[in-house]
């Protein structure tokens, strides 16, 4: 059996990660909870330009997929946080190397990012 057909057989694990990953939004909120729990309310403010149903609906897959936990507190009124999983946080060294691979492009000093930033500093 050959090579290319080894390939064809099986799904393709750059496909698989790309298609749980495939938009801007769900990359970029998962930057946002590399930096700990948020709210709704501070994943929309950190994400200018994403409406309350997108960024609901990425949450929900990210979450259907087992990167991202859901928690709702029993509080009026409710208060619900969103976080990353252990199989989130695998994803910690790929999106890394985004941000390193985009420094370089971009020829400029990099920017302030919870990927690179000890916790101890980062504000909330």
């Amino acid at each position: 059996m050959s090579m290319a057909k080894a390939c064809i057989d099986v799904q393709c694990p750059i496909q698989f990660v790309v298609d749980l990953l495939g938009n801007k939004w769900s990359i970029l909120l998962l930057r946002e909870l590399f930096g700990g729990d948020r709210r709704t309310h501070e994943l929309l403010a950190a994400l200018p330009g994403v409406s309350t149903k997108t960024l609901t609906q990425r949450l929900r897959e990210l979450e259907a997929h087992g990167l991202v936990e859901r928690r709702v507190y029993a509080e009026v009124p409710p208060r619900v946080e969103y976080s990353l999983t252990p199989k989130g946080q695998q994803l910690q060294p790929v999106m890394a190397a985004l941000h390193q691979v985009g420094s370089q492009w971009l020829a400029q000093d990099p920017c302030f990012c919870v990927l690179n930033t000890p916790p101890w500093l980062i504000e909330r």
